[in-house]
């Protein structure tokens, strides 16, 4: 937790080397879930741990504004319908289709929702760097060809979660600067959808609930700690970047995915999935050159 607190909140530096060593959690998180049999469970668990986290970091934070309350709750509901979608994706699809479709739809809807309605207009270097980086995540979601009929709704369940990503970011990139505390909104927040999440999991599985997290316990609850971490990491880096290109910029965690799934999973990594990856490292160089 400290990662999110101790970082500088000045230099050029640290918003990226925070966004992406959230982007690498993001990655390491997704696939502990993906990897259980199990996978409501371990959801479960992971909103648990970031239950019992948040629960600690609101004792010591700053309460946020009035102004910020309506956004929390918001965030709080998309992170849920997310979180929801999300598992629909992986109990259906493949964690290396599944995630990068998930995570890559949303930079270019942040964009363009970010410019259009939010006025917060991107430079030349940086459209071009969103641009690349959303051109080389959707090499990497069909680098195995186009998804047939029957992967349809799995497709679906990802693009799905696409969309409440780039949603939630967006509100949390405006309601973070509107909450006068970075870290009682990060706190805040995951308490809140911590909470809401459980009360889906246990109105959807009562009976059952207790007897499934039996057997997925360190991971389900060191899932939840890394989930606090990355999400922390991002917001912190909201309230101090570009909301675009800080949502462009996280969409790395496709590239450390890719090699999760080559190195512990066995899925392939060849040229296609090779060159699609040099475009979101170019991407990222574009941004860097434009903020340089």
């Amino acid at each position: 937790m400290s990662m999110a607190l101790s970082l500088p909140t000045h230099g050029a530096a640290a918003v990226p080397v925070a966004v992406l060593t959230a982007a690498l959690l993001h990655a390491v998180w997704n696939a502990l879930a993906h990897g259980a049999e199990d996978k409501l469970a371990v959801f479960v668990l992971m909103n648990v741990a970031t239950t019992g986290c948040a629960a600690i970091l609101v004792c010591f934070a700053a309460l946020p504004s009035a102004a910020a309350w309506p956004y929390i709750a918001t965030s709080a509901g998309l992170q849920v319908a997310y979180q929801m979608l999300l598992l629909q994706a992986y109990r259906l699809g493949d964690f290396g289709q599944m995630y990068p479709i998930a995570r890559g739809t949303s930079p270019l809807l942040v964009a363009l929702v970010s410019t259009t309605v939010l006025d917060h207009p991107l430079s030349a270097k940086d459209t071009a760097g969103v641009l690349v980086i959303s051109l080389g995540l959707a090499g990497l979601a069909l680098a195995d060809g186009m998804p047939g009929r029957a992967q349809l709704p799995a497709l679906a369940a990802a693009l799905g979660t696409g969309v409440m990503i780039a949603s939630y970011t967006l509100v949390d990139g405006s309601g973070v600067r509107k909450s006068g505390t970075v870290t009682g909104y990060i706190a805040w927040l995951f308490l809140s959808q911590s909470l809401a999440f459980l009360l889906s999991a246990w109105l959807m599985r009562r009976r059952s609930l207790g007897v499934r997290l039996k057997s997925v316990g360190r991971r389900g609850l060191g899932g939840g700690v890394l989930s606090l971490l990355a999400y922390g990491l991002v917001v912190w880096a909201q309230s101090h970047g570009n909301i675009s290109t800080i949502a462009a910029l996280r969409e790395t965690s496709i590239v450390f995915a890719a090699l999760i799934g080559l190195l512990l999973f066995r899925e392939p990594f060849g040229n296609r999935r090779l060159a699609a990856s040099a475009a979101v490292l170019a991407g990222i160089a574009v941004l860097e050159l434009a903020h340089a």
